[in-house]
């Protein structure tokens, strides 16, 4: 998979680029295409779709100061999704159903103001505030849907427009004084995360929010979703939606959520449970990992790498990556890999049978961008491309096959072999975050006397596997050398 877009990709251009870039993809050994939200949100052609207004306006309606979204018009988009199915690559497209901001009207409304660091505290008595809860969508003017957004398809919201008060506003409905059940306790109850924060307990909008999704793939034939904030969400209402869906498709959709758990691989168990198994989720216990020893150095122990990562865990529910949107610099969980580091976490979930990698838009293509940090002062930032990322794609296409041997038995050096099949070579990965380093391998008795040579091109030397099929694989100090045979 490929995250086709990072929080600063440029105005108006993406679209484009996507439809542009599909054949090189699709050469590349991407076999599907994470594209951004492309509804508009409340910014109009400024929004990265995560702030979603009107989920049916993909840049065709004059809304929040634009036609187009940030990343072109309506057709521009059906353009890049027809690109791709026309390339033989799946479109998976990113669902962001846990808020709506942006509303046309306000409305008048009894709440409960909560502790922002623990909701199941009560700060006052129910009383009445004034809030933007009233979604009309007048420049769609009803097209594709009718569906008004009010007060009773909200659970809570963050700003009272008539005190002008920010803050964390339970309301009450119909549907219960309380917040929906979540599987952590983490902020007494994480249900409320921003904005208008969505009722799922309101089968209107579990209706509302289905006909979407299933106008979409009407548009599209999208092959699979990326679910936004699933951590904010009641795991039953993923589980019954991703079921209708695939019965309204007649397609067995693709499905990952974002459930951000650094380090936590028992969260990430607990929803998996909690959903049935019907969705994906990314492996950021994983990527904490990755993120750690990218700042530890030779003091990190490579052998510990794959410990209590959903990966290790449920291989086959497993999204892995090495940054994303969220934890790019100056983003709201910054926690980027180090560059010099980038490459051996790329070889790590590329070249290795388990998981389900992600590949990330600035680690293939660069990028560079202005934001302001924490401390209120601007900051240009530059991610560069990763050198050995195109390569490895090619080695995951074209030799990670076969039977998997690891040798994790150094701290500072680890490696393993995929044998191949009868398709395909295989291939051998050797990687250090400290000297350099030679491992003793088996690659397979198929490979007595022959020769492999380091496709990075980070060792110039060939080496020869014995009649036993084994060899010394090497590769220089804080890097990673991928071995293929020699043809």
């Amino acid at each position: 998979m490929m995250q086709f877009f990072h929080w600063y990709s440029p105005e108006d251009t993406l679209w484009k680029e996507v439809k542009e870039k599909a054949e090189y993809l699709g050469n590349l050994g991407i076999t599907s295409v994470w594209l951004p939200p492309a509804s508009k949100g409340e910014r109009g052609g400024m929004s990265t779709g995560y702030d979603t207004y009107d989920l049916f306006d993909l840049g065709e309606f004059d809304q929040k100061g634009s036609v187009r979204t940030k990343y072109g018009t309506k057709d521009e988009f059906i353009e890049a999704t027809q690109a791709l199915h026309d390339r033989g690559v799946q479109v998976i497209v990113d669902f962001v159903f846990n808020h709506k901001t942006g509303g046309d009207e306000s409305e008048l409304m009894q709440v409960v103001k909560v502790n922002e660091e623990n909701r199941l505290e009560n700060l006052s008595e129910p009383y009445e505030i004034e809030s933007f809860t009233r979604f009309t969508f007048p420049g769609r003017n009803g097209k594709y849907s009718d569906f008004i957004w009010d007060k009773h398809c909200f659970s809570g919201v963050d700003y009272d427009h008539r005190n002008q008060e920010h803050g964390v506003f339970n309301l009450m409905s119909e549907y219960g004084d309380d917040w929906e059940e979540m599987i952590d306790d983490e902020k007494g109850n994480y249900d409320f995360l921003m904005f208008c924060d969505i009722e799922f307990r309101n089968p209107a909008v579990r209706d509302e929010l289905l006909k979407h999704a299933t106008w979409l793939h009407e548009l599209t034939y999208y092959d699979g979703v990326r679910l936004d904030a699933v951590k904010h969400i009641p795991p039953h209402y993923f589980k019954d939606f991703l079921y209708l869906l695939r019965e309204r498709t007649g397609k067995d959709i693709f499905a990952v959520g974002e459930y951000w758990a650094p380090g936590n691989l028992e969260l990430l168990t607990r929803y998996l449970e909690a959903t049935d198994g019907t969705m994906s989720l990314f492996d950021s216990a994983l990527h904490h990992s990755l993120h750690h020893a990218s700042n530890s150095g030779s003091d990190y122990d490579l052998r510990k790498i794959f410990e209590n990562s959903l990966v290790a865990n449920s291989p086959e529910l497993a999204v892995t990556l090495v940054d994303n949107h969220d934890t790019q610099p100056l983003q709201s969980l910054e926690a980027p890999v180090e560059s010099w580091f980038k490459p051996l976490a790329y070889a790590l979930i590329l070249l290795r049978k388990d998981g389900y990698p992600c590949v990330f838009y600035p680690d293939l293509f660069g990028a560079s961008y202005w934001d302001k940090g924490e401390d209120g002062q601007d900051y240009e930032i530059f991610i560069n491309r990763v050198d050995e990322l195109e390569p490895m794609l090619y080695a995951r296409k074209d030799f990670a096959f076969g039977t998997q041997r690891d040798y994790f038995e150094s701290a500072n050096a680890i490696g393993w072999t995929r044998e191949g099949d009868e398709e395909h070579s295989g291939c051998a990965v050797v990687l250090s975050n400290g000297d350099g380093a030679t491992i003793s391998m088996e690659i397979g008795t198929r490979y007595a006397g022959k020769s492999f040579k380091d496709m990075l091109g980070k060792i110039q030397d060939e080496v020869w596997v014995n009649d036993s099929g084994w060899a010394e694989f090497h590769c220089t100090p804080g890097s990673v050398s991928v071995w293929t045979e020699v043809n």
